[in-house]
Order: structure tokens, then C-alpha cells, then sequence
């Protein structure tokens, strides 16, 4: 027997997890100790659950990594729900392109080509997100930005420092400058945006504007861009076509066709 799906209107507004039954707050959780595995090492990681809250927590896997270190996954219910009112989340307020639509967008809304120039700064060597989005064999069925006909794309590659993907931003007059980060640890990725955005501020500061700086990796918060200086902020599992479609939209909504820009001014010096 199949169940409809219920409306969003009669969906409950507070929930909790789901395990066995319906509400009972079953949840898994997997940490790594710093110790080797042993009877000890067991009854801390029940008792590091029963600290967070877990209730009845169960060791359902353990084992050593390496000599010094052990790896738990601990089973149990927590009592906490969540009020969906109360969760904030980014929704897109532009729609998805096709990369036909974008071209179109693009030449009517600019004129000319939209410069990209990407990377992974810092010591980070992880091209697959960068590539993912820029190349044009592109990620989940999607082309890269390298197949639309309306966007060049500069990609430096990896571990570039960030004062010379700025630089070269300011070289090929950038519409956007997008970085890919996939080492966190001790939050190399934030700062390194951080540094960015000064540093773009730093090269632009004579135009007048400075490129989009737009920014995706796996451990990034999409509700942290302002926070970190970008204008845009992508998680896990963006493809090519959000990419673009952002894009499009940030650099071309509002403005007028060059065409009709050039002949508003034909008629403004005539009068």
C-alpha cells in the first residue's frame, strides 16, 4: 500500500530523527580518539556520546587506526527536534539557464564575453571542484563554463598564491574570479578567501569595481559570504549550470543591452 506524500501545510513544524519508528531520535555518529583502541578507548567514546547528549548510546563499529588513534561509530537517540521555522537556509533567487539561455544573456546583457579566471589558491592541489566547474567536460551531465560561447575562462590550476590570482585577475580585465578549496584544516580555506578579497580590493581599488569573487568547496557555508568577503558562496554538489546561471544573473540583471546603452547616448549628446 502506497501513502501520498503530504502537502508542505500539514508536514509537522518541529521534527526530530528518524531510526526504527517514527520520532525516536535514533541518530549514528562517527569520531576518531586519540588513543589506541582498547577497553578504555571504548568506554571513552560512550562516555564522549553520553556528553553530547546521546541517549542509551551503543558502540556499534570500532577500530584501530594505526597504533594511536581509534575510529567509533555510536548509535543512539538524542531528544532534541528542530523547529523548521526557526531554520535559515540560502534559496536561489535567480533562475537556472541552459547555457544557450546564458549566451543569450550575456551578449544582450554585456556585450561582449564574460572573463572568468579560476583556481585553487593557496597550498591547495584538490583540482577536481575547480575543474568540475570550469572544464568543459564538466560535472553530473553538465558542461563546464570552457563550452559556453559567451564565457572565457583563464584556469591557473593549482596552489596559486593569492596575490598573483588577483594580479591576474586585474590582467584579463576578470568579470569573476571563482576558487575551488578543499583543505580545511585549521580553516586554511577561510582565511585564504579572506586574503583574497582584501587582495582583490587592493588591485581593483583604481577601476572602481572589482570581479565577483565566488567561492565553492565542500566544508564552505553558503550563508558565510559576506563574513568572508566573497559575493557568492557554493557547497557540495554545485554543477556548471548554477555556476553560470549566478553569473548571468549577477553581472547582467538590470542592465541595459550595450546596444541600447551606446544609443541612449547618441541621443543624450545630440539634445
Amino acid at each position: 500500500m502506497t501513502h501520498p506524500e503530504s502537502s508542505p501545510e500539514e508536514r509537522p513544524r518541529v521534527i526530530r530523527p528518524y531510526g526504527d519508528t517514527t520520532d525516536d531520535g535514533m541518530v549514528q555518529l562517527s569520531f576518531t580518539l586519540p588513543l589506541p583502541h582498547d577497553a578504555l578507548a571504548e568506554g571513552a567514546a560512550l562516555r564522549l556520546a553520553s556528553l553530547m547528549g546521546v541517549q542509551r548510546p551503543l558502540l556499534v563499529h570500532a577500530r584501530p587506526v594505526g597504533t594511536e588513534f581509534s575510529f567509533f561509530v555510536v548509535y543512539g537517540a538524542v531528544l532534541h527536534g528542530v523547529d523548521l521555522d526557526a531554520v535559515q537556509v540560502l534559496e536561489r533567487e535567480y533562475p537556472l539557464l541552459s547555457a544557450h539561455e546564458a549566451d543569450e544573456a550575456i551578449q544582450e546583457g554585456l556585450g561582449r564575453d564574460l572573463v572568468v579566471v579560476g583556481a585553487c589558491v593557496g597550498t591547495d592541489a584538490h583540482t577536481v571542484g575547480i575543474d568540475a566547474i570550469l572544464n568543459v567536460k564538466g560535472f553530473a551531465g553538465q558542461k563546464g563554463l570552457e563550452y559556453y560561447h559567451g564565457i572565457r575562462v583563464v584556469n591557473l590550476g593549482a596552489q596559486v598564491p593569492v596575490g598573483v590570482l588577483a594580479r591576474r585577475a586585474a590582467e584579463e580585465d576578470a568579470d569573476a574570479v571563482l576558487v575551488s578549496q578543499a583543505v580545511t584544516q585549521r580553516d586554511a580555506h577561510l582565511t585564504n578567501v579572506r586574503e583574497l578579497s582584501a587582495e582583490l580590493d587592493t588591485v581593483f581599488a583604481d577601476r572602481g569595481r572589482r570581479p565577483l569573487l565566488v567561492v565553492g568547496g565542500p566544508r564552505f557555508d553558503p550563508q558565510m559570504a559576506a563574513e568572508l568577503g566573497a559575493d557568492r558562496v557554493f557547497g557540495r554538489g554545485t554543477t556548471p549550470n548554477d555556476v553560470a546561471s549566478y553569473l548571468v544573473h549577477a553581472l547582467t540583471a538590470g542592465r541595459r543591452p550595450v546596444a541600447d546603452e551606446a544609443r541612449a547616448e547618441t541621443e543624450r549628446s545630440t539634445v
